[in-house]
Parts: structure tokens; sequence; C-alpha cells
């Protein structure tokens, strides 16, 4: 089997324990590696190893810093295969999926950063008191958390800004997918990182990640995931001082009034529920539209479903994989269950797909699934399920459609597909979300921020608030 091992100093090491998870492909519901079961002595030696790196990597020249950075994008555009494989295997996801997105989108993160931290600015203010200037300093140690469902691409998301702001940082993957964050230190240490800058700790999250949120010496905690992890996180981290973001769950609106392209909307709803068997924050899982196009609408939903080729995630022909684990799997099955004890109707989908390929049997597949008739207040309709399941439901005017749209305590992403400009900028103002896309779903401008609003977390990534998030400010003041 394979070992993935922790990477701590620059040198890959067992956990301290000598304890091992089990990693399994799900495509095939068989394990296939071992990661480092990590603990409190793992995570210690990760800090204290980024702490002594810390003051010669923050004092590198920030060209520096950003040459070497880049050269980590590039090596992992020439490892593009390998990692695609690599996290197909590890997730389900289509590797046609891991290959057009996901390492695509690595690379740009460390891309982006290693140019976005060469045209940084300082503020000056004079004229009230004395000449001032402010200055950004790294923090520190970085700890990153990050999930199962985009295992690199969101990875790289954190450690890209933390690095090319002159931080070390301490990261720890999901232990359900570990595979790509090994390839990544490989890489790491080909580009020339100075060993103790980047260190990755595999294990579970109430030991390893416990761990790293409550270790003194991890002034910053940036975590991807779970509403229910990211309160305990807040929790803790708040009582020690530390800077927190948390980008977690969603529970997101695609809003399509009659005077749009519905065609267009269709396809996209299409994407936005589907994509990576549903397991994207951002998906669209509520559909809301207007009643005299809801039959068209619905009918091409379904059509589109039921058009996705399911099967083997490493057949280049696979638009839909498995989903990510056994756990994860009962979890999804379970809320369309609810769904149907509920009223709801089950359109297309609600439980595995048929005819699938021998290696793939014993997998964790489920079919592409549209439920309507659900009341918006219900428990299905309220909470994540974070899979390829979305409810549909008709609206008539413009001020139910709003209601709709905010009916969740979640207020991550919504899409929003109108021809009427006015009406676009109107329900974008008034639509709860970190992010409205408008006739789109899933453009990503990297400058821009990212995050969400109620329980989809606090603060933003992305852009400059990466930049401002793991720097401390410092004002300075020369009297007259």
């Amino acid at each position: 089997m394979i070992r993935f091992r922790n990477y701590i100093g620059g040198k890959f090491v067992d956990a301290a324990e000598g304890r091992t998870l089990e990693v399994v492909e799900p495509a095939a519901g068989s394990a296939y590696a071992t990661a480092a079961d990590s603990g409190p002595a793992d995570v210690e030696a990760a800090v204290k190893a980024a702490s002594l790196a810390f003051p010669a990597w923050a004092a590198t020249h920030v060209q520096e810093r950003s040459r070497l950075i880049e050269r980590l994008a590039n090596l992992i555009e020439d490892r593009l295969e390998d990692l695609a494989r690599a996290e197909s295997i590890d997730t389900g996801k289509p590797i046609s999926l891991a290959r057009r997105v996901d390492i695509p989108r690595a690379a740009a993160n460390f891309r982006y950063f290693a140019g976005a931290v060469l045209h940084t600015r300082s503020d000056l203010h004079e004229g009230q008191a004395g000449f001032n200037w402010t200055l950004r300093r790294p923090r520190g140690v970085a700890g990153l958390i990050s999930p199962w469902n985009l295992p690199l691409y969101l990875l790289t998301w954190k450690i890209a800004p933390a690095l090319a702001t002159g931080n070390t940082v301490v990261a720890k993957p999901s232990e359900v997918t570990p595979a790509t964050a090994a390839l990544l230190c490989e890489l790491a240490a080909e580009a020339g990182l100075p060993p103790g800058v980047l260190n990755i700790v595999h294990g579970l999250g109430d030991r390893a990640g416990a761990a790293l949120v409550n270790h003194p010496d991890v002034p910053t905690i940036s975590f991807t995931g779970s509403t229910g992890v990211g309160r305990w996180i807040a929790e803790h981290a708040g009582t020690r001082l530390k800077r927190v973001s948390l980008e977690l769950g969603g529970k997101n609106p695609f809003v399509v009034f009659a005077d749009s392209d519905v065609d267009a909307a269709i396809a996209t709803a299409c994407r936005a529920a589907f994509t990576n068997q549903g397991q994207i924050c951002l998906c669209g899982s509520r559909m809301i539209v207007e009643r005299s196009v809801y039959d068209r609408f619905v009918e091409g939903l379904i059509d589109g479903a039921k058009a996705l080729k399911i099967g083997d995630p490493l057949d280049d022909a696979t638009d839909f994989g498995s989903l990510v684990s056994r756990p994860h799997h009962a979890k999804v099955a379970q809320a369309v269950e609810q769904a149907k004890a509920l009223g709801g109707e089950v359109l297309v989908g609600g439980g595995p797909p048929a005819d699938l390929p021998e290696r793939c049997r014993e997998g964790w597949f489920y079919a592409p699934t549209v439920i309507a008739g659900l009341a918006p207040d219900c428990a299905v309709e309220q909470e994540e399920i974070f899979g390829p399941v979305v409810s549909v439901r008709a609206f008539d005017g413009e001020e139910e459609a709003l209601r709709l749209a905010n009916a969740t305590p979640y207020g991550l992403a919504s899409v929003l597909f109108t021809g009427d400009l006015n009406r676009a900028r109107r329900v974008s103002e008034q639509i709860r979300a970190g992010i409205v896309w408008v006739n789109c779903w899933m453009l990503r401008d990297l400058r821009t921020p990212f995050g969400g609003a109620g329980q989809s977390g606090v603060g933003r990534e992305g852009g400059e608030e990466a930049l401002k998030f793991f720097t401390e400010p410092k004002n300075v003041c020369i009297g007259p």
C-alpha cells in the first residue's frame, strides 16, 4: 500500500505514535493507502519547525519568495496528470474534472499570489497628526485546515497567500483525501522552499486539527469545512485571541426569472447542481423558478441529470463519479429518505445508479436527484446535504423570489438568471450572500473577496483580503 507520511521540517516522517489511517478509493470501496494518524506531538514538531523557519522566510526578499512560489506553480502544471489521477482516486471525482479544473486552479492559486505580493502598497497619512505610514508584516505560523471535496484546489488557496506574505505554514488536509497534499510536499522541496516553511500533518480533526487550533504558537487559523466544526474552532480560537477565517457551509439559491435565457439557465443549473457530485460548497441546491417557466425548467433539469454519464472516475468519458466516503453516502441517502417522509416527490434519481462498471460496484455512487414539493422551512431545505440532491419550487414575483432565496440561515453563494439589468441589480443587492452570480456560475476572479454571511462563515479569502488576513498592520508615526 501507498504510505502518506507527514512532512515536517523538510522531511517525510511517520506519526510520532506510529499510528496510521486507512485511505479508501471511494469509487471502488476499498483501501489503497495509509496516512499518518497524527496527534499533538506531531503538531508540536511541525509548529516548532515552522517557528524556526519563520524569521528567515519573513526576511526573504519578496521577489525571492515570489520566484519560489512561481516555480511551485510551474511544477504543479508539469505534474498535472499525476496530480489529477491522484485526486480522482482519492475523491471519486471524474479525472476529466480534476484535469480541467482542480489541478490548474491549484497552480493558478500559487501563480496569482506570487504576482499579487509584488504589487502591494503602503498607506500614507499626513496633515493631521505627524507623518504616518502603515506597514504590513507576516503574523508567524499559519494553521491551515482544508476539506476533502477540492483537496489541492482549496489547500493551495490557503497556502499560497500565507507563504507569499512571509508566513510559514502548518497545514492539515482532510484525512479522507491526503494524496495530493503529499505530492505537493514533494513539489515544494523540488521548488526549493526552505525546510520548515511548509509543513503538512495528516490526521483526524479531533486529534491533529484540534491540536493545531489550540497551539499557543499558531496565531492564525484558516479553516474550510462544516459549520459545526467552524463553530468549535471559533469558540476555541476566540479564547486564545487568534485571527480566524472560517469558510463554512451553504444552501445556495438558484433563482430563475421568466425573462432570462431559460435554456442557458437549465444548462447552468445542471452544472451548478451536479458538478463534483454536488460536493462543492458553491453548488446551487435550491432551484427557485418563476412559475411561467417552471415546468420547462424542471423538464430540462431532469433531462440534464439523466444525460450525465455516471461511471468510473478514471474513465475520461465519465461526467459524474462517486461520493467521497461511505459515511457521506449514508448522509446523502438519509436526506433523500427524509425528504420523502416530508412529502417531497423524487422526480429523478433517489438512489444508486444502475449499470456501474464491475470495478465500481462496491463504490459509493448516488444518482443525480431532483426533488419537488418540499416546504421551504423543512429540515431538508434548511440543512446542507452536500451531495447531488437539489430541490425545485415555483415562485410568483420578485418579492417572493427574494423571500425564498433568503429563507435559510446560510449566505454563501447565489445564482440569478434574468434578462433585466435593473432587476439583476435590485435582486443582487438584496440577496444575503457573499457571492452573487448573474447569468453564470463558478466564474472566479482570484482578485475578488470570497466568503459568506450567517452560518456560511466569518471573514474573507482571495485577493487583497487574503493578503491582509495573513499580515499584521503596523503604523509608524514621525512627529513634527
